[in-house]
C-alpha cells in the first residue's frame, strides 16, 4: 500500500508558544461568544453564513462544548436533531430551517425531498431533512452531556428519552448499512464521513458522472475561497451521487450504489458511541451487555477489514472494487479512540501519526490528509488542512491509551490555534492560519471542552467513551 512521498518543506511549530491555562478567560469568552451567537434557540448553526442549518455531527460536537455553559441547552440540540430521526433508524444528515431562504445553502430542501421521496424509509412528514447520514458521535455525546450534570439530567429524563432513538440509529447503521456483509457500515456518498472532499474519494469517485453544471448552483462559493473548497468536478459527482439515491427512495439494502465504502472513522466512532450507549443503557435500567458485545464485534471487524500492516495505520476499503484504498486521510488514525485496541495497534498508530506523514507533536495540528503524499494540499477542503473535530478526538485517543504527554502536547497546539485562528472551521496544519468560515461552532465547543477538563483527572482507562470524566465549573 505505499506509495512514493514528496519533500514537505518544515516550518516553525506553535508549539514553542505558552500553552493556554485551563482557565484562560479570554479563550473561554471568545468560545462562549460563538455558541451564544450561533444559537438558534432550539439548536446551534455550525455558522450563521456558510452553515444556516442544523448539521449531524456538527452538533454533537457542539453539545460536547455546550454543556460546560448550559447543560439544558446541550441537551436540547442533541433533542432537536433526535427529533428529525426517520423511521428507518437514520439520522439525517442536515436538519432544514424552514426559516432560512432556499437559495441560502445548496443542496437545499426542494432538491432533497425528504417528506416525499424519503417517505418509503420513514422520512418525517412534518419537517424537511436530507436524506444521508454522518459520522455517529451522538450516543458519546449524549453521555458527555449526561455527566455534566446528572441530576439535571435524571430530573429530565434525558437518557430515557434518546437511548431508543441511538440504539435505533446504531441498528440501522449496523443492519441496512452493512452493505460489505463484513459487519461495518457503509458510507454511500462522500459528505456522509463528514471529510467531503478526501483525496480517499477520488478512486470511487471516477465511476460517477457529474450532473450537469448549469442543473444547480453552488452556495458555498458565496461565503469561501474556491481554491479552500471542493471543485466544481468534484461537486458535480456529489450532486449526481444524492440525486440517484433520493430518486431511489433512499434504499440502501438491495440496491446498487455505485460509491459504497467502508470508512475507519465512521466506523470508530461508532464503537467508541456502541461503548457509550452500554453506560446509557446501564443508567436507564436497560441490559448494556449487548452494546459492548456489538462493540467488540465492531472492533473485531475494523481491525479485519481496514488494518493496513504496511501503512501502520487503518484505510478505506472500496465495496465496489473490493480493496483497500490506498490513500492516508486522518480517518485512518481515528480508531486511536476506540477502547480495548490491540496494543500493538495502537503502538503502530502513534508512530504513524507522530512520523512524516502527520507529524503529530511536531507541527500545531494534525493534517487532514498525508503530508508527504503529492496531492497534499494545505488549504483545500479535506485534502490537508487540519480540522478541530479530528484534533479532539485524537487527544482523547492518546489520553485513554495513556500517552498522555502527546495528548498533553497536542491539546496545547489546539488551543493556541483556536485563539489564534478566530475559531476557524480548518486551518493550514504548519502555520495555523485561519481557512474556511469563521466563528465555527464547533472549533469553539471543542475548544471550551479542552478548557473545561482537568486531564490529570481522567480515568485513562475510559478516556476514550469518558466515563469518569470531571469538568471544571460552567462559564456563565
Amino acid at each position: 500500500m505505499r506509495r512514493p512521498r514528496v519533500e514537505v518543506p518544515g516550518t516553525v511549530p506553535l508549539l514553542d508558544s505558552p500553552m493556554p491555562a485551563a482557565d484562560d478567560p479570554v479563550l473561554r469568552r471568545g468560545a462562549a461568544r460563538v455558541l451564544y451567537a450561533n444559537w438558534t434557540g432550539t439548536s446551534t448553526v455550525p455558522s450563521r453564513g456558510l452553515y444556516p442549518h442544523q448539521w449531524s455531527w456538527d452538533s454533537a460536537f457542539i453539545a460536547i462544548g455546550l454543556r460546560h455553559l448550559s447543560a439544558r441547552r446541550a441537551q436540547r440540540e442533541l433533542e432537536t436533531l433526535l427529533g428529525a430521526q426517520w423511521a428507518d433508524g437514520r439520522v439525517p444528515h442536515i436538519v432544514f430551517n424552514p426559516a432560512v431562504p432556499l437559495d441560502a445553502y445548496f443542496p437545499s430542501p426542494d432538491f432533497w425531498r425528504s417528506s416525499r421521496d424519503g417517505a418509503a424509509a420513514g422520512a418525517p412528514a412534518d419537517r424537511e431533512t436530507s436524506g444521508i447520514v454522518q459520522p455517529p458521535v451522538h450516543a458519546l455525546a449524549a453521555w458527555l452531556v449526561h455527566l455534566a450534570d446528572p441530576e439535571a439530567s435524571r430530573r429530565r429524563n434525558f437518557l430515557p428519552r434518546v437511548y431508543g432513538r441511538l440504539k435505533a440509529w446504531h441498528d440501522y447503521l449496523t443492519g441496512p448499512r452493512d452493505l460489505g456483509g463484513g459487519g461495518l457500515a457503509a458510507i454511500l456518498h462522500p459528505w456522509e464521513p463528514g471529510m467531503d472532499n478526501s483525496p480517499c474519494w477520488d478512486a470511487p469517485l471516477r465511476r460517477i458522472e457529474p450532473a450537469a453544471a448549469g442543473s444547480y448552483r453552488r452556495a458555498d462559493l458565496d461565503h469561501g475561497a474556491a481554491a479552500e473548497r471542493p471543485t466544481d468536478l468534484d461537486y458535480g459527482r456529489y450532486v449526481r451521487l444524492a440525486t440517484d439515491y433520493r430518486d431511489g427512495g433512499y434504499a440502501d439494502a438491495g440496491t446498487r450504489h455505485p460509491f459504497a465504502v467502508e470508512d475507519p472513522g465512521v466506523n470508530a466512532l461508532l464503537i467508541v458511541s456502541e461503548h457509550a450507549l452500554a453506560r446509557i443503557a446501564a443508567e436507564t435500567g436497560a441490559d448494556p451487555a449487548p452494546h459492548e458485545e456489538r462493540a467488540g464485534r465492531l472492533t473485531a471487524a475494523l481491525v479485519e477489514r481496514l488494518w493496513s500492516p504496511d501503512d501502520g495505520m487503518f484505510l478505506c476499503r472500496d465495496l465496489v472494487g473490493g480493496e483497500l484504498i490506498a490513500e492516508r486521510s486522518v480517518a485512518g488514525l481515528l480508531p486511536l479512540i476506540v477502547p480495548g485496541l490491540p496494543r500493538d495497534l495502537v503502538d503502530a498508530l502513534v508512530r504513524t501519526a507522530a512520523g512524516p506523514g502527520f507529524r503529530l507533536g511536531e507541527i500545531p495540528m494534525v493534517p487532514s490528509y498525508d503530508l508527504t503524499a503529492p496531492v497534499f494540499d494545505a488549504s483545500r477542503y479535506w485534502r490537508g488542512p487540519a480540522w478541530f473535530n479530528t484534533g479532539w478526538l485524537l487527544e482523547r485517543g492518546l489520553r485513554g491509551h495513556g500517552r498522555t504527554g502527546a495528548a498533553d502536547r497536542l491539546r496545547g497546539s489546539m488551543l493556541t490555534a483556536a485563539g489564534a485562528c478566530g475559531f476557524a472551521e480548518y486551518v493550514d496544519p504548519f502555520t495555523a492560519q485561519a481557512r474556511g468560515t469563521r466563528d465555527f461552532g464547533w472549533t469553539a465547543a471543542l475548544s471550551l471542552d479542552l478548557l473545561a477538563r482537568d486531564p490529570a483527572e481522567e480515568d485513562a482507562s475510559h478516556g476514550a467513551v469518558g466515563s469518569g470524566l470531571r469538568t471544571r465549573s460552567p462559564v456563565h
